[in-house]
């Protein structure tokens, strides 16, 4: 018996990374996972692999957000995953950069959250929105990061309000990691022109002296997505090797 036994969960940006993670201990945990994202063939893949269920979803594009919905029966667990970083500062990042940052991490959320609601609201579930530690700490090069992801913060928590007052029962929760090293990691790093130095200021901001690690953020996920979590709402998880204190 697994702890998700009989739940079905949606994870976005579910092909890779952190993602990926949290789709393989759904399954662990005995839930059904639909693993959406844009990368349809890697989606597929995993999917097969997992012996679940995967749809292509732009998170951008609300006909794709209505598309992937239209296909399920029920929605248990709502996972916000799929996220890009840019790094720069106000003075690097462009506007095209910037609102493709929103398109992605902000409105993806925004949209994903309007569209399962429907899927949702009969029967209760949990929405899990996926943060940063740059949702609460400023960095002078990741303007347009900590810009989307200070709003999911905030939007996870008038989510959660609302919900409570339209008695739902459905929980919104935000998870906020540090530094972890997943795909995107390497994509940041290969933005920069000393990718050696960059990697070790993320080392020397979590006091614990290491990077996170994929499986330990997929840990609070099912927590989360679990029924233990059920009088969580509107919280903010760190999950950051202490990089918060």
């Amino acid at each position: 018996m697994g702890v998700l036994d009989g739940k079905t969960a949606f994870v976005t940006g579910g092909a890779s990374g952190l993602g990926e993670a949290i789709a393989r201990a759904y399954v662990a945990e005995g839930a059904d996972v639909i693993i959406a994202d844009i990368d349809s063939e890697r989606a597929q893949a995993l999917a097969s692999e997992l012996g679940t269920w995967f749809i292509t979803l732009d998170v951008t594009q609300e006909a794709s957000w209505a598309n992937a919905v239209a296909t399920c029966d029920r929605i248990d667990v709502l996972v916000n995953n799929a996220g890009i970083t840019t790094l720069g500062s106000i003075e690097e990042v462009t506007l095209d950069q910037f609102r493709h940052e929103l398109d992605i991490d902000v409105l993806g959320v925004f949209m994903g959250i309007q569209a399962a609601l429907p899927k949702m609201k009969a029967h209760g579930g949990s929405i899990i929105n996926m943060s940063s530690l740059s949702g609460i700490k400023a960095a002078s090069n990741l303007v347009a990061y900590n810009a989307a992801k200070a709003a999911v913060t905030l939007m996870t928590k008038s989510c959660a309000l609302h919900f409570a007052e339209k008695g739902y029962n459905i929980r919104c929760n935000s998870i906020h990691p540090g530094a972890i090293h997943t795909p995107i990691i390497d994509k940041v790093l290969a933005q920069s022109d000393n990718p050696d130095a960059l990697y070790r200021s993320f080392v020397d901001v979590h006091p614990v002296g290491r990077l996170g690690r994929p499986e330990e953020i997929a840990a609070i996920a099912v927590y989360l997505a679990s029924d233990a979590s059920a009088f969580a709402t509107g919280a903010e998880f760190r999950i950051d090797g202490g990089a918060s204190i």
